[in-house]
């Protein structure tokens, strides 16, 4: 067999067909397959946290149904400003139940809490610590909301075992003239 020209150009031909193919076709297609590959990857993840995302609002469903409950019991806690002057009679009476003196009681100007009125009433009365100390513990077990925001105790030098107590009491009311706030809306809705 002879080598000649012709079987040189052939040979080369042969050779340069499959390296450029490689280096013009398969090499390009490789690169957007790797590509390709990384995009599915990232849109799985995202897929991924999608679904996880999805998941929870079944738990934030729940999570708004119980506290619209919580609020709903702690609403029903708060009076109308008509029955402030039952809860004013019903510390009077406690006052008294305890072995103090009946409180002298000074209204103050209703303020605007939150969504919510709050009605203070400075009081002032005396006694026995025993009687007191038992008038503030059956007080904070009323079923209204309440808050004593200061108090000053002083011993009285007239009468042995006698003390002085001026505190202001705060209740918290819904004002029936006030538009209540509407129903939080879930999420995921519009």
């Amino acid at each position: 067999m002879r080598f000649g020209i012709r079987e040189l150009v052939m040979l080369l031909v042969l050779v340069a067909v499959p390296l450029s193919s490689y280096w013009l076709v398969f090499r390009p297609q490789n690169h957007q397959i790797t590509l390709a590959r990384g995009e599915v990857q990232h849109k799985q993840s995202l897929l991924e946290q999608l679904r996880q995302e999805t998941s929870r609002n079944a738990d934030l469903e729940r999570a708004n149904t119980e506290m619209k409950g919580n609020i709903a019991v702690i609403e029903a806690r708060l009076p109308s400003n008509k029955e402030v002057d039952s809860i004013v009679r019903q510390v009077t009476d406690l006052a008294v139940q305890c072995g103090l003196d009946a409180p002298a009681i000074k209204s103050g100007k209703p303020v605007k809490a939150a969504l919510y009125m709050e009605q203070p009433l400075e009081m002032k009365t005396s006694g026995d610590f025993n009687g007191f100390y038992q008038f503030m513990t059956k007080l904070e077990q009323l079923p209204r909301i309440t808050r004593v925001p200061d108090m000053k105790l002083a011993r009285s030098d007239k009468t042995n075992g006698v003390m002085t107590a001026e505190f202001t009491l705060s209740i918290y009311f819904q004002d029936e003239h006030e538009q209540k706030p509407g129903p939080v809306p879930a999420a995921g809705s519009k």
